[in-house]
């Protein structure tokens, strides 16, 4: 007996186009960017350049194109749009992902020395946090899209693979495994930012003794 496989139709195309480019974008590229953040800051690199080429001059374009197809695959079906789980999901990743962007940018160019003395500021904490929470949404977002919306959406003529969900399982096992060995990391850069911090403050402290030894030489 044969069976005779049927082929994808154009919905099912746009939606697993959709899929695959921001999985690749969410899944991949931007934890890609995280970790090279996370392993290089310790190291005689500028890595900010790396990160921040990953995360949007390579990620955004993917990014987008994908939330664009899956905005036009939700027009085609006609079922309205940011009404399900799914759909308000993919608006609130794209909001926090430009959020990210410029909090990204805010830390790198506004430092605030004077401010906070060479210590993080506050934007960077919340840009670390956002990230994380970006990476929880865009992962449950993934899995609701194969577990779940793939078969409301196109009728579940055609089942997801099951390496597809193997490979969502994957992506994130090994992000958090990289992530949480990359976090062993931390108490080296603090140590780094605490002697950078020492000079600053030595170089502070022999600038003002020079600049008073020259007022009294003046007087």
């Amino acid at each position: 007996m044969s069976s005779v496989q049927i082929p994808l139709s154009d919905l099912e195309r746009r939606a697993r186009n959709h899929a695959i480019l921001c999985t690749i974008g969410f899944l991949i590229l931007l934890p890609i960017g995280v970790l090279v953040a996370r392993y290089t800051r310790t190291l005689p690199y500028r890595w900010f350049w790396a990160h921040w080429i990953t995360q949007l001059l390579v990620s955004a374009p993917i990014i987008l194109a994908g939330w664009s197809l899956g905005y036009r695959t939700s027009t085609v079906l006609a079922l309205g749009h940011f009404k399900d789980p799914h759909q308000k999901m993919g608006l609130a990743l794209l909001v926090m992902y430009l959020i990210q962007i410029a909090l990204g940018t805010a830390v790198h160019f506004a430092k605030f020395p004077s401010l906070f003395r060479g210590r993080r500021a506050p934007h960077n904490y919340l840009h670390v946090t956002l990230g994380l929470v970006i990476f929880v949404c865009a992962q449950w977002q993934v899995h609701y899209g194969l577990f779940t919306e793939w078969n409301f959406a196109t009728g579940g003529l055609h089942r997801v693979p099951t390496s597809a969900k193997n490979v969502w399982l994957a992506l994130v096992i090994v992000f958090w495994v990289l992530y949480g060995a990359g976090m062993t990391l931390i108490p080296r850069q603090f140590h780094q930012e605490r002697q950078a911090r020492k000079i600053r403050d030595d170089d502070d402290t022999i600038q003002k003794d020079l600049d008073k030894s020259n007022n009294k030489a003046a007087a």
